[in-house]
């Protein structure tokens, strides 16, 4: 079963994601802020990271970064979900290492297949 570490400042996105993960057969953890998200994948280790952008304390593409540049190839897949979805948003999200992004609003099943298919390409399933 792979860990997914859902990261948004929203508590309404975070528990729709943890309903609709574990329903599709992962393990949740999650985080409020980016630092706490950061902190939580060093120590979780969790295979995916779903990350929002705009956060309190540290911003989706820092803690994005900073995963890719700790973990190295250890690091989590990285999945943006973001309401920032300008082509330049999307770029330097790539540009910081996500394996993929998402625009917000997002329909939940597509988000599971798009998760899917990052966790088979990545190789963390």
């Amino acid at each position: 079963m792979a860990r997914i570490l859902a990261v948004d400042d929203d508590p309404s996105i975070i528990k729709l994601l943890e309903i609709k993960l574990k329903r599709s057969g992962y393990e949740v953890i999650s985080a409020i802020n980016g630092e706490e998200g950061y902190k939580r994948a060093l120590e979780e280790r969790p295979d995916l990271v779903l990350l929002d952008i705009m956060m309190p304390k540290m911003n989706g593409y820092e803690v994005c970064e900073r995963l890719k540049s700790t973990m190295g190839k250890d690091s989590p897949a990285i999945v943006m979900l973001s309401a920032k979805g300008q082509q330049s948003d999307m770029e330097k999200g790539f540009q910081m290492g996500a394996d993929d992004y998402v625009v917000k609003p997002f329909d939940l099943k597509a988000l599971v297949e798009r998760i899917n298919a990052v966790l088979i390409r990545t190789g963390k399933i």
